[in-house]
């Protein structure tokens, strides 16, 4: 950890145990909260308490969108290719300390090195596109829309926004996907760290304050339910960007939305692939693995559910017990490890909840990754790849977010069958098809009803120019993050329509109806 971190005190109890107790950052400084409520930080590694987050009060949240309001009117009046100079120094700086936050995000969250690092990277992605909004925030003009009359649209930053990023990527969601379109348009933020995975976030703040994003413009606090709900009713919060559950998403979506404010809710998913009798085996298999196993399955672009042609199903399925045993367990920082552990205790007993259910339910447990052995990382909390076969429209595991590495497997005759039962998902985040056939992949592509679509790509998650853009119950909102749609949301569209009357003439014979037409009216007099 960097010696100029702030983020965190050190006290004697906490020195004395390695415990970090985290402040919150408002106008540029750190402080430490009033409450008296601290949620445990762990390394799921080993399963030590690493930290304890503050849970803000009610003053302190409202003292964060305080200070962003105030830092909002010299911001956004800051021209534009000024402000992106900030992102500038920012990539760089997260370039240059790589290595640091890939630790930090591997100790704290629990995703192996190369994924954390990628997490990470994820948060430079996005910030390279926001470095051209200079670009994407010009408007639209016409000369002459009417006889004498010209149009143009230009793009205004909004206001404050609500940063509410869930624990499962706590570098590329906050910062990427959330903060540097918000800064870039010239808006200020609140960020809502998730408080299980907080330290991360912490230092990419402390980053922006060098890279000379100035006070008040970027606020971080870590908070409960009830205080969290502030940010949704405030009046001084302009929108909201969520990432997490469908059922907290649908409540922040309503409620925000009532009270005025625009929304991006990003929530569940329960993509699924399906795979042809004509797909390449061998390649189709290690990526589903890489698709259902990486990050321990906690992503919403996870593929945690194979629909496979009959005919085909016992040789796939062969090959995935064949690869996925050489997916090796062990701590996150290991670069040498395959899976890392899952996030805490609370985490790895639902998806084992799941799991039993499963069985409940009759799918065939064909590989059980209940409680494995991990030497050296006894108390970690670990689970190994699961995989259960002949999950039918029934059953809830099938169907249901599990967030974990546990792959269902559903056998259909064809391709029909398969698309048909993909699409009777609630969900519509991601789809993948596995084939050789240009017909059934074109066919594929116009019919899923998800928003990102893989054709022989098991994680089909789009570059930060793009948008990330669910459907159904896995996206609640009209403009999706990154992207073109992620200027829009952060930015207000006004029209100016202008006219100008000559030096020499006067203008009281001229009526301006703004019909497409302008009169010349008789004088008066």
């Amino acid at each position: 950890m960097s010696e100029k971190s702030r983020y965190f005190m050190e006290d004697e109890s906490s020195m004395e145990n390695s415990v970090r107790k985290l402040k919150y950052c408002i106008d540029g400084q750190w402080f430490e909260s009033k409450t008296t409520k601290y949620m445990d930080c762990y390394n799921p590694s080993t399963g030590e308490v690493i930290a304890k987050a503050p849970q803000c009060t009610a003053e302190e949240v409202e003292s964060a969108i305080r200070s962003a309001k105030e830092a909002f009117p010299a911001w956004a009046d800051t021209p534009v290719s000024k402000r992106v100079q900030v992102l500038y120094r920012m990539k760089a700086l997260v370039d240059k300390h790589l290595e640091e936050l890939t630790y930090l995000l591997c100790q704290e969250e629990g995703k192996n090195w190369q994924e954390s690092m990628g997490d990470v990277l994820k948060v430079n992605e996005v910030v390279e596109f926001a470095c051209g909004t200079p670009h994407l925030m010009k408007g639209e003009s016409l000369m002459n829309a009417s006889s004498g009359y010209d149009t143009v649209l230009y793009r205004h930053p909004v206001g404050v926004f609500a940063g509410i990023p869930p624990w499962n990527f706590p570098a590329m969601i906050p910062h990427g996907w959330m903060a540097p379109l918000c800064i870039a348009t010239g808006n200020t933020m609140v960020l809502k760290a998730a408080s299980f995975v907080p330290q991360t976030a912490m230092r990419l703040l402390e980053l922006w304050q060098e890279a000379g994003l100035p006070k008040g413009v970027l606020n971080l606090v870590t908070a409960g339910r009830n205080e969290a709900e502030i940010l949704l009713r405030h009046p001084d919060i302009a929108g909201v960007s969520f990432v997490g559950s469908t059922k907290t998403g649908k409540h922040i979506y309503a409620t925000a939305a009532a009270n005025g404010k625009r929304v991006q809710a990003l929530t569940e998913a329960k993509n699924h692939a399906l795979v042809l009798r004509d797909a390449k085996l061998e390649r189709t298999a290690r990526g589903i693995i890489n698709a259902y196993c990486g990050c321990a399955g906690a992503r919403c672009m996870a593929c945690p559910v194979v629909v496979v042609e009959d005919c085909i199903a016992d040789e796939l399925i062969e090959l995935l017990k064949k690869f996925v045993a050489e997916r090796t367990l062990g701590p996150a920082y290991d670069p040498f490890t395959g899976m890392g552990p899952i996030l805490n205790a609370g985490h790895l007993k639902f998806i084992t909840d799941w799991i039993e259910k499963g069985i409940e339910e009759g799918a065939e447990l064909i590989v059980d990754g209940r409680n494995p052995k991990v030497p050296g990382h006894e108390n970690g909390f670990y689970m190994a790849p699961t995989i259960f076969d002949h999950v039918t429209p029934e059953m809830s595991i099938g169907w249901e977010e599990v967030f974990g590495p546990v792959l269902c497997i559903k056998r259909v005759k064809d391709f029909e069958e398969g698309l048909t039962l993909m699409n009777s998902s609630r969900f519509a985040n991601g789809s993948v098809i596995y084939t050789q056939n240009g017909h059934y992949a074109r066919e594929f592509s116009k019919r899923s009803d998800a928003g990102m679509v893989g054709i022989n790509v098991g994680i089909p998650v789009p570059l930060g120019i793009f948008g990330f853009t669910g459907h159904k119950n896995s996206f609640f909102g009209d403009l999706h993050v990154m992207g073109k749609d992620g200027i829009s949301f952060f930015t207000e569209s006004k029209c100016v329509t202008a006219t100008w009357f000559p030096e020499d003439q006067e203008a009281g014979g001229i009526v301006d109806t703004w019909d497409g037409t302008i009169s010349s009216m008789p004088d008066a007099k």
